[in-house]
């Protein structure tokens, strides 16, 4: 079988702030911005890696999604335990250096685990947690 991964999806409140951060802070090329309001979907990802992104879009909009769930996924993300996503780095010190510089949310800082990867973490705007692995 020839399977790739081609879009994460990431839920967002306020697409101006996740912009910023996707484009600004982890320097993402924004691919595809549909919508408009809140009601936007935004599709951003790496240069240089055309077949891979992360789909920045709307929590619970699907219109299959009762009211609980509705307030549930709000309470998640408050929380910043609905979203989050895995990141890789060849210089993570140089990334976090980078991220950490703006207003981020620093979960973890450059750490060796003990399973034997190296990583740091961060929230996005919308509370979706970010590691970002050496690679």
């Amino acid at each position: 079988m020839d399977i790739t991964i081609h879009t994460s999806v990431l839920p967002h409140e306020d697409p101006e702030a996740s912009l910023a951060f996707y484009r600004d802070v982890l320097g993402f090329e924004v691919r595809n911005d549909v919508g408009q309001g809140n009601m936007r979907w935004i599709t951003v990802g790496p240069t240089g890696q055309p077949d891979t992104g992360i789909l920045l879009a709307p929590p619970a909009t699907d219109p299959g999604i009762t009211d609980a769930e509705r307030t549930a996924i709000a309470e998640m993300m408050a929380k910043g335990t609905y979203g989050w996503i895995l990141l890789a780095a060849s210089d993570l010190d140089q990334v976090f250096d980078r991220v950490q510089a703006t207003d981020t949310e620093v979960v973890q800082e450059p750490t060796l685990q003990p399973y034997g990867i190296r990583d740091c973490a961060f929230r996005d705007p919308a509370g979706n947690l970010i590691r970002i692995q050496q690679r």
